[in-house]
C-alpha cells in the first residue's frame, strides 16, 4: 500500500506562482510512475503531467506546457508541481497519483494511489 499526502495549494491571483509537493511512503518511491490530476468544479478529473519513475521521462496536458513543471526527488520520496503564470482556469482541487506501470502512463486509470487532494484557487 502507499499512502501520498499531498500540500502546497491555496489561492493566489493570475499571474502568480505556486509549487505542489506529493509525499509518498510504503514502497519505494523509485518504483512508482507519478503524476498530477486536477479536477474542477462540474469537470471531469484531467491529468495535468506525469513522470516516470526516474524521472526521465514526462508528459504534460497541453494547457499546461510552457506554465508547468513537473519533477521528483527519489531521495525525498517526493513529487513536486511548479505552477506558474497560473491563470483562473487552472483553479481546481489537485491530486498526486502513483502507478506500478513500467512506463510513463497518462491515464488516470493507470494510476493505484491517490492523495487526498489540495485546492488552487486562481483569482483573475
Amino acid at each position: 500500500q502507499v499512502q501520498l499526502v499531498d500540500s502546497g495549494g491555496g489561492s493566489v491571483q493570475a499571474g502568480g506562482s505556486l509549487r505542489l509537493s506529493c509525499a509518498a511512503s510504503g514502497r519505494a518511491f523509485n518504483s512508482l510512475g507519478m503524476g498530477w490530476f486536477r479536477q474542477a468544479p462540474g469537470k471531469e478529473r484531467e491529468s495535468v503531467a506525469a513522470i516516470s519513475r526516474s524521472g526521465g521521462s514526462t508528459y504534460y496536458a497541453d494547457s499546461v506546457k510552457g506554465r508547468f513543471t513537473i519533477s521528483r526527488d527519489n531521495a525525498k520520496n517526493t513529487v513536486y508541481l511548479q505552477m506558474n503564470s497560473l491563470k483562473s482556469e487552472d483553479t481546481a482541487v489537485y491530486y498526486c497519483a502513483a502507478s506500478t506501470a513500467i512506463a510513463l502512463r497518462v491515464a488516470a486509470s493507470w494510476y493505484d494511489f491517490w492523495g487526498q487532494g489540495t485546492q488552487v484557487t486562481v483569482s483573475s
